[in-house]
């Protein structure tokens, strides 16, 4: 190697060692705080995502990372006060039911910067909320559960009746209800009527007995495909279908069958409905900490990637290639408007 070309690489070395200890500096001394929802922050689910995106953004800029999980409705307002106590710089709230006690603190504390997880309101400059349009994802994970099953009834059923709970529910009946009208099939749906918006709901998102007692209903009645929209709380069902050794689940928020979920009982999960809160996590940090910050209201959908379906590890080749073309066109029918996810 020449002396000229040694040169060269060295330099760029330099500069791109110099350009990782900058991102990685950028958060030092800044705190970020996140209040999780019941169900803690290890729930392989809502909250343990958003700590990942958290987790992301303490390995790529250096800030600091805290959290604290609220084990009842009555702690939102005091583990948020506890981290205003702290001083934290941001503070991300993870949740619907943290939504009005994070808008009463962001309105008392106009300098304190805030995050929402499925939180939405009017505009105010120190709250940036997301919502997602996760309905679109579940459409997808409809029509693909009435293509799969084999006893013509599947299943799904809620934590809390609440609309980001609900809003997974309506899209998955759409989407089988797509299906039918496509293929001359009358695959039914147990667990939702979004006429009456009535359904299966176990009132809690920690309860594995509760999502166990829940499996065992759907598959009785027939069901052999079941989405629980409650968190941990689906493990429960999860546990059935593997005893049983029968049905398939439809996870939600995450993609159940990675390493981080339930890898060993990949063989009963059929896919996902993946809710990216992370990303949106460590987006928001990143923007704090480039001085981008702005109150807004974040909008997650299939088109910008913030919502959408993940195959199972162990069925992603079992399901049939023409069923995937399918779902991948009416993806993008969804993200053209030419077909509504919306109830």
């Amino acid at each position: 190697m020449s002396k000229k070309v040694f040169t060269v690489l060295a330099i760029v070395l330099i500069a791109t060692m110099a350009l990782a200890a900058c991102g990685s500096n950028a958060g030092e001394g800044k705190k970020v705080c996140q209040v999780s929802d019941v169900g803690g922050i290890d729930d392989k689910s809502f909250n343990a995502f958003a700590w990942k995106g958290m987790q992301d953004a303490e390995d790529e800029f250096g800030v600091e990372i805290v959290f604290v999980e609220s084990q009842q409705q009555t702690d939102y307002e005091i583990n948020i006060n506890t981290f205003l106590e702290d001083e934290c710089d941001l503070i991300i709230t993870v949740g619907f039911m943290l939504g009005d006690p994070t808008i009463a603190a962001a309105g008392q504390n106009p300098d304190q910067m805030f995050a929402g997880i499925d939180q939405w309101y009017g505009e105010m400059d120190n709250i940036r909320s997301s919502f997602y349009n996760i309905h679109e994802g579940t459409f997808l994970l409809g029509y693909l559960s009435a293509g799969m099953t084999e006893t013509g009834k599947v299943g799904t059923y809620g934590g809390i009746n609440i609309p980001p709970v609900t809003a997974f529910m309506d899209g998955f009946v759409l989407g089988v209800e797509y299906y039918n009208q496509q293929n001359g099939t009358s695959v039914e749906v147990l667990g939702w009527d979004m006429a009456t918006g009535e359904g299966l709901f176990t009132g809690n998102f920690e309860s594995t007995d509760d999502g166990r007692a829940m499996g065992v209903t759907l598959l009785d009645e027939g069901a052999d495909i079941i989405m629980p929209v409650a968190g941990p709380v689906g493990a429960g069902t999860l546990a059935v279908l593997e005893e049983r050794d029968f049905g398939l689940l439809v996870g939600v928020d995450t993609d159940w069958s990675s390493p981080e979920g339930y890898a060993d009982q990949a063989d009963y999960i059929l896919a996902s409905a993946m809710k990216r809160m992370d990303l949106f996590v460590f987006d928001t940090i990143e923007m704090y900490l480039d001085d981008l910050f702005v109150g807004e209201q974040y909008i997650a959908n299939l088109e910008n990637g913030r919502v959408g379906l993940a195959y199972g590890s162990a069925w992603e080749d079992q399901i049939p290639d023409d069923l995937k073309a399918e779902i991948e066109e009416i993806q993008q029918m969804i993200i053209d408007g030419e077909i509504s996810a919306a109830p």
